[in-house]
């Protein structure tokens, strides 16, 4: 029935709006995959990577000092 209802407003050649306003989708995250082929992509495409990767490495660094600095304090703990 929907069906039908669509195909008579689609042939008497009425426009209906969009279900998703373009600005209201969600934005594709950008993602970067070890090694992938670089000539597709542009300048700003490359800086936002190179941005995204340095805030992983911090928060890759971050994790390491907190797990250094719990496993310095556990070995305090049980040192004899």
């Amino acid at each position: 029935m929907r069906d039908a209802i669509l195909d008579q407003e689609l042939q008497r050649g009425s426009q209906r709006m969009p279900a998703i306003d373009e600005d209201d989708r969600p934005k594709k995250k950008i993602a970067h995959e070890i090694g992938q082929d670089l000539t597709l992509l542009s300048v700003t495409e490359l800086n936002e990577r190179i941005a995204l990767m340095r805030e992983e490495i911090a928060r890759l660094e971050a994790d390491i000092a907190h797990k250094q600095a719990s496993r310095s304090a556990a070995d305090q703990f049980f040192k004899k």
